[in-house]
């Protein structure tokens, strides 16, 4: 049973390169550009794609990263200017999902493969660098347009045109757009996580420290028993 669909626009890819950030030698595959044909997402990313620093970005978390192009066509307008298909990193450029509301943990049909909606980008300094503007970075988190992570469940290929099948949805209610939401700032809403089976385990370990913290500060100001 088809839940929702939408369009892959476009297939990017990207190897890693290094630059000169604040002087020093850095590196990055942040750069993504469009590719034809049918393209083979296997293991952790698509080939002839990488990433550079697999602690931040790639693993079988954060796999496969979507952007959609109704998100294009608002920082377009934010910006004053057109902006190209990878431009912000994503593997694939997608049409008619929305994806802020992703429900962590929906699976996709695309081409022969099957992904699982994981996490939302959480934004670095490498975006800041690709975008030429160092204060991107927060204007991206607090606009709370992230897309998507995916991880690959059943390896196969893709390619430009193929409908995004929704196939599955979770019972829970937390979506990408949520737990971008609670980290850029409502913090009251953590506890949200740590239901959700789905939740991958750095963001789980993320929503236990604020928790224990939350909970320390509530003690440390509680008023003392007049009894």
């Amino acid at each position: 049973m088809v839940l929702a669909s939408g369009k892959v626009l476009s297939v990017n890819v990207g190897l890693r390169r290094q630059f000169e950030y604040k002087g020093r030698a850095a590196e990055s595959a942040i750069w993504k550009y469009p590719v034809d044909g049918r393209v083979r997402v296997e293991g952790i990313n698509l080939e002839g794609d990488e990433q550079a620093d697999r602690g931040v970005h790639g693993g079988p978390d954060k796999a496969v990263y979507a952007y959609a192009i109704e998100d294009y066509g608002w920082w377009e307008e934010q910006l004053g200017r057109p902006l190209e298909h990878g431009e912000f990193g994503e593997n694939l450029t997608t049409r008619g999902l929305d994806l802020t509301n992703a429900l962590v943990g929906e699976r996709w049909e695309v081409g022969s493969t099957v992904l699982e909606v994981s996490e939302p980008r959480m934004p670095c300094w490498r975006l800041g660098v690709r975008m030429n503007d160092k204060h991107f970075p927060r204007r991206f988190l607090q606009a709370g347009r992230p897309g998507t992570y995916l991880r690959i469940l059943e390896e196969g290929e893709l390619g430009v045109g193929d409908e995004i099948r929704v196939v599955d949805r979770p019972g829970h209610e937390l979506t990408v757009g949520d737990i971008s939401r609670i980290y850029a700032g409502d913090r009251a809403e953590v506890g949200r996580l740590l239901a959700v089976p789905q939740l991958s385990d750095s963001w789980r370990e993320w929503a236990k420290q604020r928790l224990a913290r939350q909970e320390a500060a509530a003690q440390s100001s509680g008023s003392p028993s007049c009894c």
